[in-house]
């Protein structure tokens, strides 16, 4: 499993960025001497497998999947980044398990996302997605019935985290009531208030937005049960992921008149291009906005994202650093002078250390400074040492039945 065993990073390795990641990954990546390709659209498992080969360093975006059989096609993969939030479209456990540190981007869209999402709050209350459609086909229906202020308003946060906070510094800044629920414990931004459960959230709110990532506790939360639980007339909007709300069950209470509208930006099947048709049950229902996974997508968002990425990966690269690895224990060291890095991940299991400790007395070499932190599965050493000693400490390590991945930096 030892693959690429050791690169002067980053100078001269290959880097395979898909779907039109921002020109500013590729500026910084080009920048710190990488080969750079880019390739416009997504491509299929098949396509993949044969196109990883001989690369370094592999950027996707969210329709790219990458499986176990493209990781094991895999012969030089290093390193792989998520130019987006979203990392459920890579096999994280196997990625791991071939040695590739996995980044994302979980700052940088942020705020397009939360402008979104308020930007719909004030749509739905005025039903304006409605009357833009009959003014374009030359209907003329001014109306106030069903049309309300978003000031006074309660809105609901479903996953307080960045994007949910942010929602939520912007609704308060309008006027609203902001209330939230999340698993974990949160800290409330401005006058925000916490929520002990979502039925308490769903009952409370005028506006339920949905900010979560996609997991099996997350599958459908939204379903007839919970719909049932809103307030009648009270409006829902997902711009998280498409499998968290049960579509047919919005649909059917949709046109029931249960609930006042809708705005969704994620559907469980998405098309693969833009060329591709969509379909959706919710196409055709009154105040209903139905976007194409726009969320993130602004030019601020893209650049911002194409920066944070290329910079993990940079950094993870140039130092070993994996802080904010989804994958990786994160760990990160400061260069000591005058030495080589040994950057190594193993299997998790008992007396690993003892090894490579006694490969490095061997060598006779002096460690200026390392750090070890593992997960269930896999551990990942940083260590510096003496530059004459560092390929034998290398070759040593790339021998043990434990070893999965092992390089220097130079």
């Amino acid at each position: 499993m030892s693959h690429a065993p050791h690169a002067a990073a980053p100078v001269g390795l290959k880097v395979l960025l898909l779907e039109n990641v921002h020109p500013s990954a590729h500026e910084l990546l080009a920048e710190a001497g990488c080969e750079v390709e880019g390739v416009a659209g997504a491509l299929s498992e098949a396509e993949l497998a044969a196109r990883i080969k001989g690369v370094h360093v592999l950027g996707i975006r969210s329709k790219t999947q990458v499986t176990s059989t493209v990781l094991a096609a895999a012969d030089s993969l290093i390193t792989l980044g998520c130019f987006c939030i979203g990392t459920n479209q890579v096999n994280l456990d196997a990625a791991a398990s071939h040695g590739v540190a996995v980044f994302n981007a979980p700052f940088s869209n942020t705020r397009s996302v939360a402008e979104l999402i308020i930007a719909e709050v004030v749509m739905l209350a005025r039903q304006l997605g409605d009357r833009s459609r009959e003014v374009h086909a030359g209907t003329w229906s001014k109306v106030a019935s069903g049309c309300y202020e978003v000031r006074g308003k309660t809105l609901g946060i479903i996953g307080y985290g960045h994007i949910g906070a942010q929602v939520g510094v912007l609704a308060e800044s309008m006027g609203m009531r902001v209330v939230f629920f999340d698993v974990m414990s949160k800290l409330p931004m401005g006058n925000n208030h916490a929520l002990a459960s979502l039925n308490e959230l769903l009952a409370q709110s005028d506006f339920v937005t949905l900010h979560v990532p996609a997991t099996p506790q997350t599958r459908d939360m939204i379903g007839a049960a919970e719909i049932a639980r809103m307030r009648r007339g009270a409006f829902l909007l997902n711009a998280s992921r498409g499998t968290v709300v049960d579509i047919p069950a919005l649909a059917d209470a949709l046109r029931a008149g249960r609930l006042g509208g809708a705005a969704i930006d994620v559907f469980p099947q998405e098309p693969a291009t833009n060329s591709d048709p969509f379909h959706s049950v919710l196409q055709g229902l009154p105040n209903v906005i139905l976007t194409p996974h726009i969320g993130g997508s602004t030019i601020e968002a893209q650049a911002s994202i194409g920066r944070e990425v290329a910079t993990s990966l940079l950094k993870y690269l140039d130092q070993g650093a994996t802080t904010g690895a989804v994958n990786f224990p994160n760990v990160e060291l400061a260069p000591s002078r005058g030495t080589h890095r040994v950057l190594n991940v193993h299997k998790n299991v008992p007396g690993v250390m003892k090894e490579i400790n006694r490969i490095v007395s061997d060598t006779g070499a002096n460690i200026h400074a390392q750090i070890l932190s593992t997960d269930p599965s896999i551990g990942y050493l940083i260590m510096d040492i003496e530059r004459d000693v560092s390929e034998a400490v290398r070759a040593g390590m790339s021998a043990l039945p434990t070893n999965i991945r092992t390089r220097v930096v130079y």
